[in-house]
């Protein structure tokens, strides 16, 4: 109400009491590294100011401060100990031990999402696609915006800096939506991913005593809570967004629904996957290059990728089997008759069946993606692929059942923009119906509430 009806007079105005809302929200968590937040923004806004007007080796060494900040400060946060851990064992092997302290570090919540957004922009500059902007508000808010700060998507300083520049004017039909997408990502959240979560833990922390097909289905568990839990928070973000006038770039696109793993990145957490593609990968070469190096291409961005989300050899080797598979995906491709990219409209079989070997990969990804240590994931992975992976799988099957019923939604929901967009339903009585259950199901289907699985990044 303060926004749209006392504060519309001025845009200023408006961002002012965005940015005072932003730090306000993350103070809540810990307002010590709010003043990480704001020397990330400074540092970035002066930076890009005076690489507006410098040449040569000094816009390299501007770039290079960005750089070393923002990238120094991850490291310090998310990855010391990692490297520090990781060093000193490698040394064990050869027979030389060597002593060290480690120290524990507070991981600033979000840090890796507006550490990429700060980054992009810097870099945007650098290389001339973007001017930089010399409205310290805007861009201030721009980095803490509230409804994306923690858990993303991950903006381009292009599409979302803009927004903050120009008069936002109350949009009806616009609110809406962002209602419907905040109601479909309450229902993704606590009703799927929460009630997901309580067989998850249970299966992981025992898995020696559970059956393969059980442990399978586990997995099949976990990719439905991730799923839920982070393509729910960003439809969330994007709806709460979309209610103060913002448009926010789509982060989920029906992932797993994909029918190879290429497909797959377009899909699933869009806005750290174009990141990678941008920044990282087409920088490299891309795939103009030779085969062998297009292979290293590819390893290194789903590795970062791996190391992005968080400082463990689960996450590394996470990567690893992603990168490693869709480079059998790019060359099956390249060399076979067997054609993996055509939509096949003809055949919904082959379709079916495309999708069901993807989601077969990905969910065996899942697994070290979830698992605590590399030891677990191995020990959970050799019992999958047991004997039992044959037998009858233990509880929850009914559970299971609706999960794939609620897949079967989104596949009649594919080419809309999200899971309640509905509006292409006639009949105003059977959309509020739809409406109406999802509230209730919200309400008296939820789980034990959960963090949001993302936040940890």
């Amino acid at each position: 109400m303060l926004y749209w009806f006392v504060f519309n007079r001025s845009v200023r105005i408006q961002n002012v009491f965005l940015l005072i809302v932003s730090y306000l929200f993350y103070s809540f968590w810990d307002w010590r590294f709010l003043s990480l937040i704001f020397l990330s923004s400074l540092i970035d806004f002066l930076v890009a100011r005076q690489l507006k007007s410098s040449l040569g080796n000094q816009r390299k060494v501007l770039f290079g401060i960005s750089l070393f900040f923002n990238l120094g400060a991850l490291f310090i946060f998310k990855y010391f100990n990692f490297f520090i851990e990781t060093f000193t064992e490698t040394f064990l092997l050869f027979g030389k031990p060597i002593s060290y302290s480690s120290m524990q570090f507070i991981l600033p919540v979000g840090i890796s999402f507006y550490t990429f957004q700060t980054l992009s922009y810097t870099i945007d500059v650098y290389r001339r696609r973007i001017d930089s902007t010399d409205d310290v508000v805007s861009f201030f808010t721009y980095v803490s915006f509230f409804p994306q700060l923690v858990a993303g998507p991950i903006e381009r300083a292009s599409n979302l800096l803009p927004q903050f520049q120009k008069t936002r004017i109350f949009n009806y039909h616009k609110s809406i939506d962002g209602l419907r997408l905040i109601l479909g990502g309450l229902f993704k959240k606590m009703v799927i991913a929460d009630n997901c979560a309580l067989i998850v833990n249970n299966l992981f922390e025992n898995y020696t005593e559970y059956s393969g097909s059980t442990l399978f289905c586990g997995a099949i568990f976990f990719g439905f809570q991730i799923y839920g839990d982070f393509s729910g928070y960003s439809d969330i973000a994007i709806g709460s967004a979309r209610l103060l006038g913002f448009d926010l770039m789509k982060n989920f696109n029906f992932p797993y629904l994909s029918k190879n793993l290429i497909e797959f990145w377009r899909r699933w957490h869009i806005s750290l996957s174009t990141w990678f593609r941008d920044y990282i990968y087409i920088p490299l070469g891309g795939n103009r290059v030779s085969n062998s190096r297009l292979i290293f291409n590819i390893l290194i961005v789903f590795l970062l990728s791996g190391l992005w989300h968080g400082a463990n050899l689960t996450f590394l080797f996470w990567g690893l089997i992603h990168g490693g598979a869709l480079i059998c995906t790019v060359f099956v491709g390249k060399y076979s008759k067997l054609n993996v990219f055509v939509d096949d409209q003809k055949s919904v079989v082959i379709d079916f069946f495309r999708i069901g070997v993807t989601f077969f990969i990905v969910t065996v990804a899942w697994v070290f993606f979830r698992a605590e240590t590399i030891t677990e994931a191995f020990g959970y992975i050799n019992r999958i692929f047991s004997v039992s992976f044959f037998s009858i799988p233990q509880g929850n099957k009914l559970f299971l059942v609706l999960l794939m019923g609620y897949l079967l939604i989104e596949w009649f929901q594919k080419r809309r923009e999200h899971l309640l967009d509905i509006q292409h339903i006639s009949l105003k009585s059977v959309r509020y119906l739809i409406y109406y259950t999802t509230v209730f199901l919200v309400f008296y289907y939820a789980g034990d509430l959960q963090t949001f699985i993302y936040f940890q990044f």
